[in-house]
């Protein structure tokens, strides 16, 4: 038989489970199985304990009903900063965790929490009673053995406990060697949590160990299946008479890609004609890859959990096995190709005039890297057809741009960080890469591509089929106050409301290019922004002006863009098969399901990317320890000051002890400032400081520094 305490958490369950039902002492006894007399009773005891504490109400003929907001609650953990929340399911108010209370949840996790008596005016507090689901069960770190034991020592903020692994399941993991280690039990009892070694994967330091912890700790894949694999390697070009006839055949307009230099999978490519009216024929053509990776085959599902490519610093982990996306797929020169594409007529004032979706089959003159295609804009060459197509499509690209940003359209022109790496993977130099005039004439006919394509399914209204799009929603307005009077101290003006909002937007933009305050401005500028997300609710994509617009342009790098390849030929009514349902819209709720995953698969491949630069920072700097650089406080917090140096981007913090030694600072966030108790000296986000970089944590990824007075 169950003890009291055991009997009253089962009997909440039930309640919370049927939230608006009133049940009595016998459905109640049958939920829980108390078959015996005995148990009954003690049912009949834990209901009238339970509502004698409020947490159930008694109803007409013996009946009782969960009171909402008692009881037990069940919701998702989240951790800011030291303290602990619970974010109800049923979203009702957020419940306060003391962390001694926390029955070893971790951030993320699917929890039931008891709800205390409410303090007055205080918060709801309760304390977690079971981690119903965790949101992962695996970790990296790194093996630490002694005489007796082994741990794992996990460098994660969700994870702040070292795992104890027993010898039986170190998996041959050696000391100081980084492993992926999943968790085994974790009572409320236990110190440490228990856990096995799934994987080695190499000495702690050696690149190609820290890149693959990287992937590891979003859960994101370093290497491909090799039954997925040799599924794609069975797969032909199929370039066959039969597979031309039904397609558009575009093989000799003047056709070349322009990607960056070290790209092997080139999923686009542009062609270029004059026509006889003057106008001209643009062609945006895409890699045809539904045309090899079928729905449900374990290519596909092997893609869809991708999700995405991912990049990190030294190397791209692949959607797609190479033999597609370096291969068959990629739009290399001097091969015949299998497209879907945008053709466009555009006049000279780069106005489209119509256009044409339609699958093609296309054969690339030349494969240019941005660098060259730059030279050839530079030095105004025009001795091929590719040359003069270059220009001349520069010429049109300027003119698309001009014409978004007239309609409001904001311009983030950052630069990427990049490194030089030695042959062990080690940065030996840091670099900024920022977009040029060959950029922007890809991405101008990129965009294009994108917002017909979405236009031609969105803009029918009511009758609009479900459709993939890329959405951004307004911005948040405390967010842009906030911005605006930051701005307002290097003397800028910014407009948050209105029509005029996002010109204003882009003045300050191209005000601050060139200016020491230029990466603050544009970094905070940024985080002002909603994120773009994949959506089958088109809310329209605020950043680009465009009331409809996708993702049609990367389906070797894409999932979504895959997703859009198949409803244009499902709707497209040249490619339908009027004896099938292929004409009919999907399913709404399916693709809003497929759209969250892959957003989120994009986010966390996002994250990885930013983890890869921070390390090779954190690894730039760890050998100029001692060094004192120029910087500008690029965020202020009640624990220090984050700086980020002028010179290289490197981002580190001065912690707060360091700063108290000769007075005792004070958080203002209003001001975004630190303020001295006793010298009122103050630290403004945006200021300049000189710096000395005192120590670096590779495990953590993380720099510090001390302030140079």
């Amino acid at each position: 038989m169950k003890s009291l305490s055991q009997l009253i958490l089962s009997i909440q369950r039930v309640f919370n489970q049927n939230p608006n039902k009133p049940l009595n002492y016998r459905q109640v006894s049958s939920a829980v199985g108390a078959k015996t007399s005995d148990e009954r009773y003690a049912v009949q005891h834990a209901l009238q304990q339970l509502a004698d504490q409020d947490v159930l109400s008694v109803q007409q003929a013996g009946r009782y009903k969960l009171n909402q907001r008692s009881g037990l609650v069940e919701g998702v953990i989240e951790r800011r900063g030291v303290k602990t929340y619970l974010v109800p399911s049923d979203k009702g108010e957020e419940v306060f965790i003391p962390e001694r209370k926390t029955n070893h949840a971790m951030d993320g996790d699917y929890v039931s929490v008891y709800l205390y008596a409410r303090k007055k005016r205080q918060m709801l507090e309760g304390e977690v009673v079971e981690v119903i689901k965790r949101k992962r069960d695996t970790f990296v770190g790194v093996i630490e053995k002694n005489r007796d034991a082994a741990f794992c020592i996990v460098d994660n903020k969700i994870m702040t406990s070292d795992i104890f692994i027993p010898r039986s399941k170190l998996n041959d993991a050696q000391d100081g060697e980084k492993v992926v280690v999943r968790l085994l039990e974790w009572k409320p009892n236990m110190r440490n949590p228990e856990g096995e070694v799934l994987e080695v994967l190499g000495k702690e330091g050696s690149n190609e160990a820290e890149m693959h912890a990287i992937l590891a700790e979003y859960d994101l894949p370093y290497s491909y299946p090799k039954e997925i694999e040799a599924e794609a390697e069975k797969i032909d070009a199929g370039i066959t008479p039969k597979e031309v006839a039904r397609r558009r055949d575009m093989r000799k307009a003047t056709t070349f890609t322009i990607d960056p230099a070290d790209a092997k999978d080139f999923d686009d490519a542009l062609s270029f004609e004059v026509l006889e009216n003057g106008n001209y024929q643009v062609g945006v053509h895409i890699a045809d890859v539904t045309h090899y990776v079928l729905p449900n085959t374990p290519l596909n599902e092997e893609a869809y959990k991708r999700g995405t490519s991912i990049y990190l610093v030294d190397r791209t982990v692949p959607m797609l096995p190479e033999h597609l996306s370096n291969g068959i797929c990629s739009l290399r020169p001097d091969e015949d190709k299998l497209t879907f594409s945008v053709v466009f007529e555009i006049d000279k004032d780069a106005k489209v005039l119509n256009y044409e979706i339609c699958k093609t089959v296309t054969r690339s003159d030349r494969r240019l890297a941005y660098e060259q295609a730059q030279e050839i804009i530079d030095q105004q060459k025009n001795e091929t057809p590719v040359e003069q197509a270059i220009l001349k499509l520069n010429e049109l690209a300027k003119l698309l741009q001009q014409k978004r940003f007239e309609a409001g359209a904001i311009s983030f022109d950052r630069e990427e960080v990049r490194f030089n790496l030695d042959e062990q993977g080690k940065p030996v130099s840091i670099y900024f890469r920022t977009a040029q005039e060959s950029n922007n004439l890809i991405e101008e006919f990129m965009l294009l591509a994108n917002r017909t394509v979405a236009k031609h399914v969105g803009s029918a209204g009511k009758r609009a089929k479900t459709f993939v799009y890329r959405v951004h929603d307004v911005p948040d307005v405390d967010k842009m106050k906030n911005l605006s009077q930051f701005v307002k101290r290097f003397g800028y003006h910014l407009r948050t409301t209105g029509k005029e909002a996002p010109q204003s937007l882009n003045s300050l933009l191209s005000s601050v290019k060139g200016r020491v305050e230029q990466n603050l401005i544009e970094t905070l500028a940024v985080r002002s922004m909603a994120k773009a997300v994949y959506s089958t609710d088109n809310i329209g994509h605020y950043g680009l002006a465009f009331q409809y617009y996708t993702h049609f342009t990367s389906p070797i790098r894409r999932y979504p863009d895959m997703m859009v390849h198949r409803l244009l030929e499902m709707y497209l009514p040249v490619y339908q098969n009027h004896n099938e349902k292929s004409k009919d819209s999907v399913d709404a709720d399916i693709y809003e399901n497929y759209c969250e995953h892959c957003s989120n698969r994009e986010q966390l491949a996002a994250t990885a990317e930013r983890a890869s630069v921070k390390y090779k920072q954190v690894e730039y700097m760890s050998e100029r320890l001692g060094e004192v650089y120029e910087g500008t406080i690029s965020g202020v917090t009640e624990w220090g000051l984050y700086v980020e140096i002028t010179e290289n981007h490197c981002e580190g913090m001065i912690p707060m002890r360091e700063l108290n030694q000769d007075d005792y600072f004070i958080l203002d966030e209003h001001e975004y400032c630190l303020i001295g108790y006793r010298t009122k000296k103050r630290y403004t986000l945006g200021d300049k400081v000189k710096i000395k970089v005192e120590r670096t944590d590779l495990r953590k990824k993380q720099l510090d520094f001390s302030l140079v007075r």
